[in-house]
């Protein structure tokens, strides 16, 4: 499943900066460029969670099929499209119609492993997904700058079609199925577990959001807008061994346990963004961030398993990601102001702030966690 995936993975991690390239090409704006990225990911987020809610009543193959090629052909088009208005609602039509491809390799670990092995696989699928996240920019840019400028939107829709056929034609995909929700049984918002982790990820992903923006606008301050790109590969693959660490090790520590004392060191890696400026040092403390984040990613999301209603296999997530998603874009976008008008450490001091609410309201809420505790690894 990883090897059939990791091709649409890595289409995920160009289509911004695809986006953003060719608006920028075809306007000479980067506002309008940024306009239109940001457009293809906020609707992206928005939708995630209806797409999972398809595929907890459809099942994989049906979206997959459908989807796939669909976004496969938009892709490709988007090159032969000209005018600003055209190109920035394409792009969020693209952000709505994006394949669930990481939405559909989520639910079939739970029978595709062995209950023993389940931690294991998230930590690896983790890695995989985030390991695209660091080389989709890369080659996006790479394409992009070349000769030939469309060859990023050809590239990246072939990897999204041959991702989605691999994927859709393996066994594991033809055989789940979705869960039957039980008669009478909680609903997502109904679920106490679900709404703090929905809560927090209205925190985290704004705290994330002020981060993301800080970065560059730090970078372009102190005259090294290339240091941008250095530190979040540097997040980007310490996070994948951060979560390679949290699948091979601790496999008797319960994941919720683990969630909330990973939680805590997570909050206090962020404290020192406040007080460092582009060089070793702030690498230093973006290593950190990046390992801690990469770990309690897989603790998250095997304590997502436990907590979810049953019938929610990939709803449970993609609502998650969609609040995440869309609290992250909001703070990109107050980002920007507070950099421009304060200071990026200013954003740095927002994003430690949200992590420590995010940290109380678990703690405070750990209630609801809590009889979900096991001592050791679940499926």
């Amino acid at each position: 499943m990883i090897l059939a995936a990791f091709p649409a993975r890595l289409a995920y991690g160009m289509v911004g900066l695809d986006l953003y390239f060719k608006v920028h090409d075809d306007t000479h704006s980067i506002a309008l460029a940024g306009l239109a990225a940001g457009a293809n990911g906020i609707v992206g987020s928005l939708s995630t969670g209806m797409r999972a809610a398809v595929i907890d009543r459809l099942g994989l193959k049906i979206p997959l099929r459908i989807f796939v090629p669909a976004y496969a052909v938009a892709l490709a088009s988007f090159d032969a499209c000209h005018g600003a208005k055209l190109l920035i609602g394409f792009a969020a039509i693209l952000g709505f119609t994006a394949p669930p491809i990481n939405l559909s390799v989520r639910p079939m670990w739970k029978t595709a492993v062995p209950e023993e092995q389940y931690r294991t696989a998230i930590a690896i699928d983790t890695a995989s997904m985030n390991l695209g996240v660091v080389l989709g920019p890369a080659l996006a840019t790479t394409l992009a700058l070349s000769g030939h400028p469309a060859s990023g939107l050809i590239t990246t829709a072939a990897l999204i079609l041959f991702g989605g056929i691999s994927l859709s034609s393996l066994k594991f995909t033809k055989q789940w199925r979705p869960e039957k929700r039980e008669a009478g049984g909680q609903t997502l918002l109904r679920n106490p577990g679900m709404r703090l982790l929905i809560a927090e990820g209205v925190l985290i992903g704004y705290g994330t959001g002020n981060f993301q923006i800080a970065i560059p606008a730090l970078s372009s301050l102190h005259h090294q807008p290339r240091f941008a790109g250095l530190a979040f590969g540097t997040t980007a693959a310490l996070s994948i061994a951060g979560s390679l660490v949290a699948g091979a090790l601790g496999r008797h520590i319960a994941p919720v346990q683990g969630f909330r004392v990973i939680y805590l060191f997570w909050f206090l890696a962020t404290i020192p963004l406040a007080f460092v400026n582009p060089g070793w040092s702030l690498l230093l403390v973006l290593a950190t961030f990046g390992f801690i984040g990469g770990a309690e990613q897989v603790y998250y999301l095997e304590q997502l398993e436990l907590i979810r209603p049953t019938g929610s296999a990939a709803a449970a997530i993609g609502w998650i990601w969609t609040t995440e998603g869309s609290f992250g874009a909001l703070g990109q976008s107050t980002g920007g102001f507070f950099s421009q008008h304060f200071s990026p450490h200013f954003c740095f001091a927002i994003t430690t702030s949200m992590f420590g609410l995010g940290l109380v309201l678990i703690f405070v809420g750990q209630r609801w966690l809590k009889p979900f505790d096991r001592g050791r690894a679940i499926a």
